[in-house]
């Protein structure tokens, strides 16, 4: 009797829970809408459309309080989370760094990768960075100005496959996996494999070296296939879904989270805190809202690189500038069709502040690497308009008391 009270307790427990985050809000929000969202809404399967939505009001101390809505949340519909695994990736980097305690080693520290494999290159220099050298701070800039795979993958390389997964489970992502690098196209056997890496001061005198990793891991397998075909590395197309069983997988609600737990850091459970400094935290909102056009070492140029690049939600494909009262902190990702954005967006002149997070399949013909995919025609505009959606929502939601920004746009 006790059993079956205590399990009728967990089960009430976790109904409540859902039923917290899953409201209808988005969906009613969207209904509102229906020449924007009537096609999304009407075959939201087809689609794969996930979202999620954090209302955020503060007290008479600037205090942030959070209420979380979502729409199609489903753990179990995979997605393919292409280039928003980056931010995470930077996260745990510095994470890294800071738990070393090496003396001398910091994100600015040159660094050099040796190959000790196949299909491993040896990599001392980086032509956008000021000195021309890697480093941790260089790659994490490049990620969130531009996305940048190499980026990515050199802190894939220092972080490892195996310590990856171990950090996202120790902070709550226990189902996160970050397998693979990006754009590569490595073995499996090859992505449980990571370079060695030498540290050196500016004097040129090596203050660590990392050996080479590897994971004895196992990894699991998610039974995820998704289209009805695709084209394989030799342009030919094979008829039955792409297998996504062992590539990357994270959460929506997760990928939420951590940038959550970046924006809001004291307001994050300490267990769930990746070992950050203040100046490790402010240096990781700069770079997640600063613009192409707006950087400098690395430089790029506005033609391939516009002022709103890679700032999907509110801005969708837009190419002009963003209004300068908006300030837009993210990391988006697109492959195979999936694509996506994990942001939070403040309005400095208004008072707003809102986490948007979302993913939609821009696939209709279902044929997997044939460069042929919606993302002009469905997923931009759908960003565009669910940002706006959410900001006009925000504009005239009441609040008591108003943000002061100061914990992410620090004076």
């Amino acid at each position: 009797m006790k059993f079956f009270l205590s399990t009728l307790l967990f089960s009430l427990i976790s109904t409540l829970a859902i039923a917290q985050v899953n409201t209808q809000l988005l969906e009613n929000l969207m209904k509102q809408k229906p020449d924007q969202f009537g096609e999304i809404l009407n075959n939201p399967n087809e689609y794969r459309v996930q979202l999620f939505y954090t209302q955020i009001d503060r007290d008479k101390n600037n205090i942030p309080h959070f209420k979380e809505f979502s729409f199609r949340l489903n753990p179990a519909e995979y997605f393919y989370p292409a280039s928003t695994v980056k931010m995470p990736l930077s996260v745990m980097a510095l994470d890294k760094i800071n738990s070393l305690h090496i003396p001398g080693l910091t994100k600015s520290t040159m660094l050099y990768y040796d190959s000790v494999g196949g299909r491993q290159e040896t990599i001392y220099n980086n032509p956008y960075a000021e000195n021309g050298k890697q480093s941790i701070e260089q790659a994490i800039k490049e990620i969130f100005l531009v996305s940048d795979n190499n980026a990515a993958n050199r802190l894939f390389e220092f972080i490892g496959q195996e310590q990856i997964h171990n950090k996202l489970a120790e902070k709550g992502y226990k189902d996160a996996y970050i397998r693979n690098r990006l754009e590569l196209g490595r073995t499996q056997e090859e992505s449980r494999q990571t370079q060695a890496i030498r540290f050196f001061d500016d004097n040129g005198k090596q203050i660590y070296h990392q050996d080479a990793q590897y994971n004895k891991q196992a990894l699991p397998n998610y039974n995820a296939f998704i289209g009805k075909g695709y084209m394989n590395n030799n342009d030919s197309l094979i008829n039955g879904p792409l297998d996504f069983s062992v590539k990357n997988r994270i959460y929506l609600n997760d990928l939420h989270h951590i940038l959550q737990s970046v924006i809001f850091y004291d307001q994050t459970a300490p267990q769930k805190r990746f070992n950050l400094t203040k100046e490790d935290r402010d240096f990781l909102l700069k770079w997640m809202h600063t613009l192409p056009t707006e950087s400098q070492y690395p430089t790029y140029d506005s033609v391939d690189y516009w002022p709103s690049y890679c700032k999907f939600l509110f801005m969708g494909s837009e190419k002009g500038p963003i209004p300068s009262n908006i300030k837009i902190f993210n990391k988006v990702g697109d492959a195979y069709g999936f694509l996506l954005d994990i942001s939070y967006i403040i309005d400095t002149v208004n008072k707003v502040e809102f986490m948007l997070s979302g993913v939609i399949y821009c696939n209709k013909d279902g044929i997997i690497n044939d460069s042929k995919y919606d993302y002009d025609t469905v997923g931009y505009p759908f960003y565009k308009n669910l940002g706006r959606l959410i900001y006009e929502y925000e504009l005239k939601r009441k609040k008591a008391f108003l943000p002061n920004f100061e914990n992410v746009l620090p004076q």
